[in-house]
């Protein structure tokens, strides 16, 4: 009987793509924060600044998110949403494990009339 498995590796770039659209898909994310992920590599990698970071470990994922959030969001209600909605949604789509989704609201939307006051 042969023993055809095929093995699944999904670059942390496409991860970290699959990421930010689960976190945009929940109500009260106004968007990603641009922040600084690795400040030894941002002198070389055009890409240090960025909403979400993914570090895989032997199958296992790590997930950072920082998202901006709503003016009249409730911040814990929406960053657990968003906590929930970024693990099912990698680990439905490539049956890797999870293990951590950490969520950093890093910056509050105010419209800008708002803001100009």
């Amino acid at each position: 009987m042969n023993d055809n498995r095929t093995e699944l590796s999904v670059n942390t770039e496409v991860l970290e793509k699959m990421a930010e659209i689960a976190a945009k898909e929940v109500e009260g994310v106004a968007g990603l924060s641009k922040k600084a992920i690795d400040l030894k590599g941002a002198v070389k990698n055009k890409n240090a600044f960025k909403g979400v970071k993914v570090e895989s470990v032997n199958g296992a994922i790590k997930i950072n998110a920082y998202i901006c959030v709503e003016k009249n969001a409730n911040v814990r209600d929406v960053a657990e949403r968003v906590q929930h909605n970024i693990k099912d949604k990698i680990q439905t789509m490539t049956g890797n494990a999870v293990t951590q989704v950490n969520v950093t609201v890093a910056d509050i939307k105010i419209p800008a009339e708002e803001a100009a006051e």
